[in-house]
């Protein structure tokens, strides 16, 4: 804004900003006078020519105190010769950004400020000048002391970068894990740490921090003092400047040997677990596989890992599984999900999934754990008890119509029986009628015969 103000010399040679301005030009007075930020205009040699109402408050100083005096009067030697050179740089290229000068106010506090400062121009456009922007650094200066204590005193190892991968600072959890002294860490690039892989991995990261602000659970396996390579999870966050620009990484470090044991055992569990185990992400593809489950499907590992589970179930049976997975990242486990995968050999073959949640170190659902149960012997068992139990029922029908011709039969007997004992009465009576008929017409002719005699 301030770069359109022509201003004109007086007899005695000051600048005066009051003077004739180009068409459209802005008083540069007004501007610097209603400034909230302290604003001042210097010549070559550093003599305060004008300042607002902000320089008098942060220094504490009357404007008498403060105008037509030299820059050098309110800064150190090293600091003055650094705004020398700023003012060269103005003259030079128009524009110098955040030179750091820390001036000593009226009560003898050091105030550490930031300066940004652009050329005076006259009508003929010659640098006479340069008009002083400060930005009071207190508090910023606090916060960045706060925040190297909680660097500082945090448990897990945290470092600072710049864009190019340079640590300035680091934690003594950082030389803790890396067994390294300060000086063998401190404005050592990162790539001194790590392997020619893993720095394109960090600078693509650092890409990736200066874009969206954050980067999480890369991996660097960084070499030790003692030649160890430790594994690590990074996750790391822009650190930016007063202007809110991107000027390095605050990256935190996490320790994984711990977990990569915990990881190999597991994996050593799934490995050589007897039933089918797999790991598969929340979309259901297959990250990793046991030998149990290539030996159930037929399939080679590249024809599984890295393939959805749906290639393998129907359109039905993926839409369940979907459901299991919810139903696993809701609760952390599903139980008794039926799958009938298709083999390699075109077998569809009857399973009965079980699952678990598989979480990271933040505790977040990542995947599932599945373990398949092959069902096709027990379906086998199934099938023959069915049969068994339909062939048991034929025969208990014709245990049953059997029984009915028995007992009709034996109903027949007992009749027959009964008749044939009938019949046995009636010969027997028929019998004794014959004999009392006999002895009776005996009896008749033995009482004829005497009588004829």
């Amino acid at each position: 804004m301030l770069e359109n103000v022509v201003p004109k010399t007086t007899a005695d040679g000051h600048v005066n900003t009051i003077g004739t301005k180009s068409h459209g030009s802005l008083d540069a007075d007004i501007i610097i006078k209603n400034a909230p930020d302290p604003v001042f205009v210097a010549d070559l040699d550093g003599k305060i020519l004008l300042a607002n109402d902000a320089i008098y408050e942060l220094l504490g100083f009357r404007t008498d105190e403060v105008l037509e005096q030299s820059l050098s009067r309110f800064i150190n030697q090293e600091e003055t010769r650094e705004f020398t050179a700023a003012l060269r740089e103005v003259i030079e290229r128009g524009v110098t950004r955040n030179v750091r000068l820390n001036p000593l106010s009226a009560s003898g506090e050091i105030i550490s400020t930031s300066l940004n400062a652009s050329a005076l121009r006259d009508a003929d456009g010659k640098v006479i000048g340069a008009i002083g922007i400060l930005r009071d650094m207190r508090e910023l200066e606090q916060a960045r002391v706060y925040a190297d204590n909680l660097i500082k005193n945090a448990p897990d190892p945290v470092f600072v970068s710049d864009l190019e991968g340079k640590i300035l600072t680091a934690n003594d959890a950082v030389y803790e894990l890396l067994g390294f002294r300060t000086d063998e860490v401190l404005e050592q690039s990162l790539s001194r740490f790590i392997s020619a892989e893993e720095t394109r991995e960090f600078t693509a990261a650092l890409r990736e921090v200066i874009e969206r602000g954050v980067i999480r659970n890369t991996r660097l396996n960084p070499l030790s003092a003692s030649g160890e390579v430790i594994p690590t999870s990074l996750n790391a966050s822009a650190l930016r400047d007063a202007d809110g620009k991107v000027i390095g990484a605050i990256g935190i470090l996490r320790d994984m040997r711990e977990l990569d044991k915990a990881l190999a055992y597991s994996d050593s569990l799934i490995k050589n677990a007897p039933d089918p185990i797999f790991v598969s992400d929340p979309e259901g593809k297959i990250q990793k596989a046991n030998d149990a489950v290539y030996e159930l499907l037929g399939f080679r590992p590249d024809e599984v890992l890295e393939q959805s589970l749906s290639r393998f179930i129907s359109a039905e049976e993926t839409r369940e599984f979907t459901a299991a997975l919810r139903e696993v990242i809701e609760r952390g486990v599903t139980r008794n999900a039926r799958l009938n995968p298709r083999s390699a050999s075109n077998e569809v073959i009857p399973t009965t999934l079980n699952a678990s949640a598989l979480r990271d170190t933040d505790g977040n659902v990542i995947g599932a754990i599945g373990i398949l149960r092959d069902m096709r012997a027990y379906e086998k068992v199934l099938f023959d008890l069915q049969e068994s139990k339909a062939e048991l029922q034929e025969k208990i029908l014709d245990l049953e119509k059997f029984e009915e011709v028995v007992v009709g039969r034996e109903l027949k007997m007992i009749a027959l029986e009964k008749e044939i004992e009938n019949l046995k009465r009636e010969v027997e009576d028929l019998r004794r009628g014959q004999v009392v008929k006999r002895e009776h017409d005996s009896r008749d002719s033995r009482s004829q015969g005497g009588r004829w005699t």
